[in-house]
Order: C-alpha cells, then structure tokens, then sequence
C-alpha cells in the first residue's frame, strides 16, 4: 500500500487567450513528474479576463483548479491564484511552457533539506519553434544564492538575472508574506526574484527545470515589453523594492 498523501505543492499559472493552446503540453509535463513519497501537486489556472478560447484547453483533471478574472496581467493573475493555493509550496509554470521529468521534485528535495531556504531556481533552456532547445551561458554553480547575490549580479548584467524568475519554486508562506508577485505590467516574476532574494537565501538546480518556449505571441516578444521609458520605471521600482527588503534587516527564516 503506498503512503497516504499529506503534503503538497501548487502550480501556479496565469493564462490569456493567445497562450491557451499549450495548456495541454504544460498538463502532460506536469502528469510525468514523479514526486516523493506522501507528495502531490495541484495545478491552479488563473485565466487574465474572462473569454471562451482558456475554457476550452483547460484539463479534465481532477487536480485542476482553474478561475478567471478581471484582466490585469499575469502577476495579478498569479497573485489571484494565491487563494486555491494550499500546499507548502508554490511552483511557477507559465501556460506556454514545460517542465522536464524530475523538475518538482528537485526543488522539494532542495528546500526540504534546508529549512533556511526560501525559494529555489533552475537551469532553463529556450524551446524554439523547430523544437529544438537552446541553453544560457553563465548559469550559476551548483547550490545555495546567497542574500543580494541576485541584486547585485542583475544590476551589474544589466537588468539580467543570473537565475530565471519562470522557475521559481517558493515557500507558500514567504511568498504570501512578500505580497505576491509585482503589480507591474512585466518584470513582475523578476521583481518577485530580486524580493526573495532580498530576504532569504535560495537554490541553483544544475538541471533543467524548465523548456521556456519561445513563440510569436509571447509576451517578452512584444515591442511594449521593451519600451525605454516604461523599462526604466520597472526596472526602477523593482530595485527600490529589493533594497528597501533588505534595509529592513526581515529575513526568511525570521530573525534570519
């Protein structure tokens, strides 16, 4: 008889319209993933608006939690998502992406063996149209980040985090505790990163953790992700934020 299930970790995804049609593959990586003994994941799908075309793509699962809402961005969406959140954990997959065998339970072998980690991260690489994959240079050893380390290295790479936001995987609590994920119009995955980071040590998986699908319509690829004077302001408020996190002398765990 197998162990009864008492512990779990929930997959956080925001959804539009235009990225519905790659729930499925996201679905099929997530029923590959094998976890620990007395383990489980739910999924929870945030639609950001309210149209017919998510509807259609969402699973028939019983693991499946999916809502819809006002539209406000994926960071809201996620952040709305937080209330069907209930496992120890929260993973981010974005609905366009996949996660290769064995990515969950890397990032719960990580922060379960070490109480003083807040969130964990992995190695990425670009999944691109032809299907092939493309990895980044300059990936971190190894192991644990310690406090700042994500600040400072993404200040002097300009604007470039070492680690990838898409893979985060954070304690429920902490995340909760730092309100979510920004309410700005994009960088807010980054600016969740550069908060964590502020407060808490975190994790490097040498593995992959994540196939980051790379496609005409997404959000990244749109020239209003890359408009100067709105860049400028994310990327300044963004920084705010982590140093005022770290002024407070806060850390996960508390007193840490």
């Amino acid at each position: 008889m197998s162990a009864a299930v008492s512990r779990r970790v929930t997959v956080v995804t925001a959804v539009h319209a235009p990225s519905a049609r790659y729930l499925p593959e996201a679905h099929a990586s997530l029923c590959a993933q094998e976890l620990p003994p007395g383990w489980e994941w739910r999924w929870v799908i945030q639609e950001d608006g309210r149209t017919d075309e998510v509807l259609r793509q969402v699973p028939r699962d019983r693991r499946v939690t999916f809502r819809q809402g006002r539209p406000g961005g994926p960071g809201v969406a996620r952040t709305i998502a937080l209330s069907h959140a209930d496992g120890e954990y929260v993973r981010i997959l974005d609905a366009d992406d996949r996660l290769p065998p064995g990515a969950l339970a890397r990032d719960l072998a990580a922060l379960e063996a070490d109480p003083a980690l807040g969130w964990a991260t992995s190695r990425v690489l670009d999944l691109l149209p032809d299907g092939s994959t493309a990895g980044f240079p300059g990936d971190p050893e190894h192991g644990p980040i310690e406090r700042g380390a994500v600040l400072e290295a993404w200040k002097a790479g300009g604007f470039l985090a070492p680690v990838h936001p898409a893979t985060l995987c954070v304690r429920r609590e902490l995340l909760l505790a730092l309100g979510g994920w920004m309410a700005l119009p994009a960088s807010e995955d980054t600016g969740l990163l550069l908060a964590l980071n502020a407060v808490s040590r975190g994790w490097f998986t040498g593995e992959v953790g994540l196939f980051y699908r790379k496609w005409e319509g997404q959000a990244t690829g749109q020239a209003a992700h890359v408009d100067p004077v709105e860049r400028a302001a994310r990327m300044a408020v963004v920084e705010a934020r982590a140093r005022a996190l770290a002024a407070l002398r806060w850390g996960h765990p508390v007193g840490g």
